[in-house]
């Protein structure tokens, strides 16, 4: 798959089959919290942004399962108010260093799954990973004190997932995190143990570049 440097675009390999969709009671929390962000214009499809391509992402490590299995919500599937089970896809595994991805479903993956699924192997108590698009949090990214990654890094790369992985090594992940993706344009990563916590960090701190 060629790189480029537009939103939307699956740089890594990804070897998919199409198989079923995952469970509908799996994805009831992420289908909840997508829409708080697509309200708070976090999450979506706007033809004024990032060209026309969708953005933002939600995923969850699957239950009961510890080898990093996940999902996610499908590649260009911001424009939808809502996701049916067949608009998520579930990724069996990665390798961030070989930019290697393996998913199943009845679409293909985000094209950040790779940053997700770093985020999951790196420890266990992360189970719920938010990719959303803020331009308020990016610009205020050092008044927040946030972590940022190299403005070098760009999305789904291995690069950017070294650079996630040493973040996150630095974070108590028994409490949710909220990194900035300093190369990827308005890009955070919101990770944590509960999907309400998770969710209610990136609200804070959006709050927070109110105040």
């Amino acid at each position: 798959m060629t790189a480029t440097n537009r939103e939307g675009v699956i740089k890594f390999q990804l070897d998919f089959v199409k198989g079923p969709a995952p469970a509908e009671d799996v994805l009831v929390e992420l289908n909840a919290w997508r829409v708080v962000f697509r309200r708070k214009g976090l999450l979506g499809q706007d033809p004024q942004r990032y060209g026309g391509y969708a953005f933002g992402n939600l995923s969850r490590r699957l239950p009961g399962q510890d080898d990093g299995a996940f999902v996610i919500s499908g590649t260009q599937t911001g424009h939808l108010p809502a996701l049916r089970p067949r608009e998520y896809a579930t990724v069996l595994g990665c390798d961030p260093a070989t930019n290697h991805l393996r998913a199943c479903g009845q679409i293909k993956p985000s094209s950040e799954a790779l940053s997700h699924g770093i985020l999951y192997q790196s420890r266990p108590e992360i189970l719920w990973v938010m990719h959303l698009h803020s331009p308020e949090i990016f610009a205020h990214r050092t008044t927040l004190n946030l972590p940022c990654t190299s403005p070098k890094a760009d999305y789904g790369t291995p690069q950017m997932a070294a650079e996630i992985l040493a973040l996150v090594q630095k974070h108590d992940c028994s409490k949710p995190g909220l990194l900035v993706m300093s190369g990827h344009q308005d890009g955070i990563l919101a990770y944590g143990p509960t999907a309400e916590s998770t969710g209610k960090l990136v609200l804070e701190y959006l709050d927070a570049t109110c105040k």
